[in-house]
């Protein structure tokens, strides 16, 4: 399960570093990398978004500690 949070926290980084890529550059890094809206892109953004959802559980660990 460590290797798991691991990998969803890596990932939530990585979506909110492009994030600040965009902010301040007007810069998206995936749309760069893997062209604007392809289907590789929209995959990514969603994994991106489902480790978010799971990234919520993390608020509990932090209570519980």
């Amino acid at each position: 399960m460590k290797v798991f949070n691991s990998i969803i926290l890596t990932l939530v980084i990585i979506g909110a570093l492009n994030w600040l890529l965009v902010g301040l550059f007007s810069f998206n890094l995936v749309d760069y990398i893997f062209g604007s809206l392809s289907v590789i892109t929209r995959i990514i953004y969603i994994i991106v978004g489902i480790c978010g959802l799971f990234s919520i559980a993390f608020y509990n660990n932090n209570a519980t500690e």
